[in-house]
């Protein structure tokens, strides 16, 4: 269902989500849509090669895994799962575990002999396999979808807003410190090429990401070769590991894999030689860490699915469309981990640009998606993007995450705001949904809480125990999932009418389940016309 009323953002989009625009066009604003989770997409292969101690010749090569799975995942999603035109890309929700995973790995030997940092990525691997083979029950048994029916924009306006203000810290917005002008440049230029000089044309309302980042990169690469920027400093281009990349790299199916490693078979193939595939391994305490990762992975796509509907104008999300867009990423975190990746999860960042840019089109995000699928065998292309300064990705983030934010809060347009009761519970939950992910980062990590909590004497019984610690710790860590979590119980045990909860108008703007109509069922339906 089309939302028409001139208030809502079906306003501004320009292309809809069933629109195609010329495939030129489309490239470019399919690359726009990639370029706003470059960093995080980055951010997470970096992290856990440093915590591998991955050695650097093989870091472009992890890099690009990453954008392959992101490729072949968003395509999936876009087609067979959902249907949103949302990106699908690297979790920071299980980056915590798969550190975690990573840092036993280590310290206790379980990740076997042979190269030890290959051995500990075998054992992310099968922590990540199985955790995902729950996700895949969970949304195609329709476990979450069904909770669709206790859920208000009370419970939904924090949990989107929280997506963007959870953020608010991460690195790239942080470094900020280092180098002001970079990150002030970026983000100047795309509010005034998405908000100033959006109607004097159409190239500055359809592409004010890219144009911002572009012009950004080509000033700071421009200063880092004039010897303005030094070598190290924030904001520093080095166009030399460029040009040293490789031109193609090699990226398959179980590839971390190494001669006389456990769990390594090595296979004899015609021309390309001995190849040795890494089997993934199994271990129980990994295992229920991730399962902690996944399931806040599942609830911040669940304020995703809302946040991507309402910005392209279009009703919210319908149990059935939930139930595919979960089921489908638990498929694709399967299909990651087998590719030697850390997960899949749909992104928040290009929900933002749909915002500041009014492209909700789903075939503009699967043009993306399959230039970045092919683009991820490239070394130079992978090279390229990883050269991009955080001062530039942290003034992309500020003006993305402040749209996430705003969309958030827009949802209270449906309750009762002079109710004490609806102000008190998004109040309640938002404040939550910073504060104790702060706490649990000055905590530092799963096993500091878990130790922390056996010293309790009423709750050391039941939160000592690893299960419980560790989920508690990663659910803990994710913003939008306390907000969310402390939102719907409040909202479900505290009394309030369905008109003060926003539910009776709300629930005109959400699809029937008859409206969301997967490739799959429409490919059945063309073979079904063919027959007759």
């Amino acid at each position: 269902m089309v939302v028409t009323d001139d208030s809502s953002p079906s306003s501004f989009v320009q292309y809809g989500i069933d629109d195609k625009p010329p495939l030129p066009t489309a490239l470019l604003l399919g690359a726009q849509h990639y370029l706003t989770m470059v960093g995080a997409n980055i951010a997470v292969p970096l992290i856990l090669a440093g915590a591998l101690g991955m050695p650097a010749e093989v870091v472009p090569r992890f890099v690009g895994t990453f954008f392959v799975v992101s490729g072949i995942a968003t395509l999936m999603q876009t087609t067979f799962g959902n249907r949103y035109p949302i990106v699908q890309g690297a979790p920071f929700s299980m980056l915590a575990p798969a550190l975690a995973v990573i840092g036993v790995a280590t310290a206790t030997g379980q990740s076997g002999s042979g190269v030890a940092w290959q051995s500990a990525l075998l054992q992310l691997q099968g922590a990540i396999i199985v955790a995902a083979v729950v996700e895949v029950f969970v949304g195609y048994f329709g476990l979450l979808g069904r909770l669709r029916k206790f859920i208000s924009p009370v419970v939904i306006a924090p949990t989107i807003a929280l997506i963007g203000l959870s953020l608010f810290n991460a690195p790239q917005v942080a470094s900020a410190t280092n180098n002001w002008w970079l990150l002030g440049l970026t983000l100047a230029l795309i509010v005034l090429f998405s908000q100033y000089l959006d109607t004097a044309h159409p190239a500055f309302k359809l592409f004010p990401v890219l144009l911002g980042v572009i012009v950004s990169y080509v000033v700071a690469a421009g200063l880092s070769v004039a010897g303005v920027i030094a070598p190290g400093a924030a904001g520093y281009v080095n166009l030399q590991t460029v040009i040293e990349a490789p031109a193609l790299m090699p990226i398959y199916p179980l590839q971390w894999g190494f001669a006389g490693g456990a769990g390594t078979t090595t296979v004899s193939l015609p021309v390309v030689g001995s190849v040795a595939f890494g089997i993934p391994q199994f271990t129980t305490s990994f295992i229920i860490g991730m399962l902690a990762g996944v399931a806040a992975s599942m609830v911040e796509s669940f304020g995703d699915y809302h946040a991507v509907a309402r910005l392209s104008g279009v009703g919210a999300p319908s149990e059935r469309r939930i139930n595919h867009g979960i089921g489908m990423e638990g498929v694709m975190n399967v299909f990651s981990a087998v590719m030697g990746g850390s997960g899949s999860t749909s992104y928040s960042e290009n929900i933002g640009a749909i915002g500041l840019t009014g492209v909700a089109s789903r075939y503009v995000v699967q043009i993306g998606a399959a230039v970045m699928l092919v683009m991820g065998f490239v070394g130079y292309f992978g090279q390229l993007i990883a050269t991009i300064p955080d001062p530039i990705v942290g003034g992309l983030y500020v003006a993305m995450f402040g749209q996430i934010v705003a969309v958030g809060l827009s949802n209270l347009k449906y309750v009762d705001l002079d109710s004490s009761r609806n102000v008190f519970i998004v109040g309640v939950a938002m404040f939550a949904g910073l504060a104790v992910p702060a706490y649990m980062g000055n905590v530092g990590s799963a096993a500091a809480f878990r130790e922390g909590m056996r010293q309790v004497a009423l709750v050391g019984p039941v939160l000592g125990t690893q299960l419980v610690a560790d989920t508690v710790f990663v659910i803990g860590s994710t913003g939008m999932a306390v907000g969310g979590l402390i939102a719907f119980f409040f909202d479900n045990t505290i009394a309030g009418t369905r008109a003060e909860r926003g539910l009776e108008e709300w629930e005109d703007t959400v699809e029937d389940d008859s409206d969301f109509e997967s490739a799959l069922d429409r490919f059945r339906g063309d073979e079904s016309a063919t027959a007759d």
